[in-house]
C-alpha cells in the first residue's frame, strides 16, 4: 500500500483524482482534485452552489464546456457521488430514482477527447457505519476496440489510514498514459483538513488548479482549495 503523497508526488500529471478513505479520527473523508496543464484547464475553480452542489466551474462564466466545467458532487438518494465529469449528475439521477449503487454506474462511456480518451471516475459513498463506497471508471480498451470497458470496486470498513484513489492519468516526464484502474493508499491525515493539506501539497505546484474535501453528511461544508 503507498503512502497517499508519495502515489500523488511521484504522477508528474495525474490530472482529475478521486480519493476515498478513513482519516486517523475514524471520518469517512471523499477527496476531489484538479490538475492541469492549459489555460483553458487552469482557468476553473471549485465551489459550493446554494443547491449544495459542489461543481467545477469556469473562471469567466461565458466559457463552459461541458468536459471541463460540471457537477463534481452532489447527493444521489441518501448517497454522496463525486466524479470528474457529467456523469456525476447522471449517477445521482439514478439513484435519485431508486437505482442500486452497481446499475447506477453501469452504461458510462469514457470522455471523447483523442487521443487520451481520459476515464470517467466515479465514487458513490454510504454514510452509514462501514463507510461503504463503489468506484467506478468507464475507461478506453488500450487495444483497438472503442467499446468502454467499464470497472467497479466495492470498498468498506477502510481502517483509519485506509484509502483508495483514482486518477485520470498516470505520467512520468512527459510521457501521459491513462491511469491505473485504482491504488491503494496509506495517508497519515489526521483529520479532513490534515488530508486536504496533505494531497495539495503532493500535487504538482504549477499544475495545481483545486481541491476539495468532504464527509457524505455534510457536502456543504466541504472544505475547498484554489491554486
Amino acid at each position: 500500500m503507498d503512502l497517499l503523497k508519495d502515489a500523488l508526488a511521484g504522477n508528474s500529471y495525474p490530472g482529475r483524482g478521486v480519493l476515498w478513505c478513513t482519516v486517523g479520527d475514524g471520518t469517512r473523508v471523499g477527496g476531489y482534485f484538479l490538475t492541469g496543464r492549459s489555460a483553458a484547464s487552469q482557468a476553473r475553480t471549485l465551489r459550493l452552489t446554494p443547491e449544495g452542489e459542489l461543481v467545477v466551474a469556469p473562471s469567466d462564466v461565458r466559457e463552459h464546456d461541458s468536459l471541463r466545467h460540471y457537477v463534481a458532487a452532489r447527493l444521489g438518494g441518501e448517497r454522496l457521488v463525486f466524479g470528474n465529469g457529467e456523469q456525476v449528475s447522471t449517477v445521482a439521477d439514478r439513484l435519485d430514482d431508486g437505482l442500486a449503487p452497481l446499475l447506477a454506474l453501469d452504461g458510462l462511456d469514457y470522455e471523447p477527447d483523442p487521443p487520451i480518451f481520459t476515464p470517467r471516475l466515479t465514487v458513490i459513498a454510504d454514510g452509514g457505519e462501514r463507510g461503504q463506497a463503489w468506484l467506478g471508471a468507464a475507461r478506453r480498451s488500450a487495444g483497438a476496440r472503442t467499446t468502454t470497458d467499464r470497472l467497479t470496486l466495492g470498498v468498506s470498513d477502510l481502517a483509519p489510514g485506509e484509502g483508495v484513489l483514482m486518477t485520470t492519468y498516470s505520467s512520468r516526464g512527459s510521457q501521459i498514459a491513462t491511469g491505473v484502474p485504482f491504488t491503494e493508499v496509506r495517508t497519515t491525515a489526521r483529520t479532513r483538513h490534515d488530508l486536504l493539506d496533505e494531497i495539495w501539497s503532493a500535487l504538482p505546484p504549477q499544475l495545481r488548479v483545486a481541491a476539495a474535501v468532504f464527509t457524505p453528511g455534510d457536502l456543504p461544508n466541504a472544505e475547498i482549495r484554489q491554486a
